[in-house]
């Protein structure tokens, strides 16, 4: 788009442009994306405001600075890049979490996800549970448990750099009865915790890649998410199948794995953890009803 093309318009008693309300900059920005929910959330972003407050404020001429920002952020969507990028945050759960192209978008099926951690959780009735969640990205998982299940510890892991950046930065604005049982450390899957912890996981957690090469992706999800948080190798579960297979060894007993997976691997994914000796084995469905999260126990 043009620089300036959603501003200021018209001109005042001296002859100054007059910047636009928010309510006519919403009308603008929702024709350069197309998109209601868009424009909704670009404006709420730059103007801090709540969707109820916008109503209240529609009327307000918009800041300089914040239509600079609005300006920027249309720009950056209409060249494809994903919603919650440009906003550089999105909400997990009770969480508002910062997002940028280090770490995936955290979704819907992936709550679905630590709503069955917390279950197994509570099913197991440890006083203060350990939990590692393997490939933490953006935190979302591990915060939330931590969040949610007041006297957890969890251990969360990633071999990204760049996603415990941001994982460490969602933390820190979890607060600080969050923080402190919330370990983070770099490395693959399982080698990234302390060898000490082996046998004493209560539940073992991830949202690993699951998309195999030459798999047809969203150009939104291909061109712009980081490849080796989505491509796990030739079939797509290659880290499925190497978690699944080593959990046994860091879990206690009884102990839990939740893992999300793709729809079509529920079959092959289920069978792998029974082989790996997860004596109940089932696969849970997502909010849209497909098959998205394999939950294995170990028998006592």
């Amino acid at each position: 788009m043009d620089p300036g093309a959603l501003g200021r318009h018209g001109s005042g008693a001296e002859g100054g442009a007059i910047n636009p309300t928010w309510r006519t900059l919403r009308a603008r920005v929702e024709d350069e994306v197309g998109s209601v929910v868009d424009a909704r959330r670009i404006l709420e972003r730059a103007s801090g405001h709540t969707a109820a407050e916008m109503v209240i404020r529609g009327g307000d001429p918009v800041p300089a600075r914040a239509l600079s920002f609005v300006e920027a952020m249309v720009a950056r969507r209409r060249g494809g890049e994903p919603l919650q990028y440009v906003l550089g945050q999105w909400g997990f759960r009770s969480l508002e979490l910062i997002v940028d192209s280090r770490v995936l978008i955290p979704r819907p099926e992936t709550e679905t996800v630590v709503d069955a951690a917390i279950e197994e959780l509570g099913r197991l009735g440890t006083g203060s549970p350990l939990a590692a969640d393997l490939g933490t990205g953006s935190g979302a998982i591990a915060i939330s448990l931590a969040v949610e299940v007041p006297r957890l510890r969890v251990w969360a892991t990633d071999l990204s750099a760049d996603a415990l950046a941001v994982a460490r930065a969602n933390l820190a604005g979890a607060g600080s009865r969050v923080a402190p049982r919330v370990l983070m450390a770099s490395g693959h899957w399982f080698e990234a915790l302390p060898p000490d912890v082996a046998g004493h996981l209560d539940l073992v957690v991830s949202n690993p890649p699951y998309v195999a090469e030459g798999e047809g992706l969203p150009d939104e999800v291909a061109q712009w998410e980081p490849a080796q948080a989505l491509v796990a190798g030739p079939t797509g579960l290659e880290a499925v199948a190497e978690i699944v297979g080593a959990a046994p060894l860091w879990l206690s007993r009884p102990g839990a794995l939740v893992m999300e997976i793709a729809p079509h691997q529920a079959e092959e994914a289920a069978g792998l953890a029974r082989r790996a000796g997860f004596a109940h084995v089932e696969v849970r469905a997502d909010l849209a009803d497909r098959p998205r999260t394999l939950v294995g126990r170990l028998a006592g």
